[in-house]
């Protein structure tokens, strides 16, 4: 078992734009005066020159183009609909966007065939849209894959109750809390845990200050330290700038990376910065475009692919 991967699968946009059906509780997300093709060839150039340095270090990076007609502006992000894991099954999640739900596409399952991955069951969560109630896959649910951990930030995009569904199905012990935000005077959720949170292997970037509730605040800090974890906290300020939104990856010969933003790097302070490199190198591009339109940054643009080669 593994916590990180040396594979991932990312979605080349076409239709890149503000989505307007996500900006309701996405307050990430900013208006660009400029248009919407222009905004897309800045996304594809953003999109295409983050997965070259990927690639440079040795991180294999399935590249999947969007389907034009599906019209799905934020399909940059597919780690929202699916995740794929070290026994085979598969995850398909039901999304709180009416136009995000048709990211779902089955070729990237025959693709991640066609490149020697084996899907043996797909576990299917979509139905819970028809009751209103969404989980949006590794954006909602951060999974410790070895100590079989998986923390989750209650949101209107994360049901407590198909939450423990997954964890039943998965067999993962549930850690559940509310990570908060201000907005306009009002502390509200935050749309996805993974803007406030990431989890190596052996430590983790996290905004407690977002977890307004003490006991839930212990709780959640009481199991990374279990579980050996150096705790890297982060401000809201900078959880703004992404810098919550990071992933460990593989690259060569076995050399770890923190892959994150431009601006989530930027954000860090040095003390922040030393944490993470005595664990592994930052690595980092420039997505100013994907973030201030899609509100998400370089992890939603990962998914990580964990299944079993044919």
């Amino acid at each position: 078992m593994q916590q990180i991967t040396n594979t991932i699968l990312m979605i080349r946009p076409v239709n890149f734009r503000m989505n307007e059906q996500t900006a309701v509780n996405n307050y990430f997300q900013e208006d660009l005066d400029i248009k919407n093709t222009k905004i897309n060839a800045q996304a594809q150039n953003e999109f295409d020159a983050f997965v070259e340095k990927l690639r440079a270090v040795g991180v294999d990076v399935v590249v999947e183009e969007d389907d034009k007609l599906n019209d799905t502006p934020d399909s940059i992000f597919p780690n929202n609909w699916v995740s794929f894991h070290s026994n085979g099954d598969v995850a398909k999640y039901p999304m709180f966007a009416e136009n995000r739900r048709r990211e779902r596409r089955d070729e990237v399952f025959i693709r991640l065939e066609k490149e020697g991955f084996k899907i043996e069951n797909i576990i299917d969560y979509t139905s819970a849209e028809l009751e209103g109630v969404f989980l949006e896959g590794t954006g909602s649910v951060i999974l410790d894959r070895i100590n079989r951990k998986a923390y989750c930030a209650l949101s209107p995009r994360a049901d407590e109750d198909l939450f423990i569904e997954f964890c039943e199905d998965f067999e993962y012990s549930p850690i559940i809390f509310t990570a908060k935000q201000n907005v306009e005077g009002n502390r509200l959720p935050i749309y996805h845990t993974n803007v406030m949170m990431c989890l190596a292997e052996k430590f983790a970037v996290i905004c407690l200050d977002s977890i307004d509730d003490k006991k839930e605040r212990k709780n959640v800090v009481k199991h990374l330290k279990q579980d050996g974890r150096e705790i890297i906290s982060i401000s809201e300020a900078q959880m703004h700038q992404f810098a919550g939104n990071m992933l460990q990856l593989r690259g060569e010969n076995e050399q770890r990376y923190l892959v994150m933003s431009e601006a989530a790097h930027k954000s860090l302070t040095d003390n922040q910065i030393k944490a993470i490199e005595k664990y592994c190198p930052i690595l980092s591009s420039s997505l100013d475009t994907i973030e201030t339109c899609g509100g998400g940054s370089a992890r939603c643009m990962m998914a990580e692919v964990f299944l079993p080669k044919k």
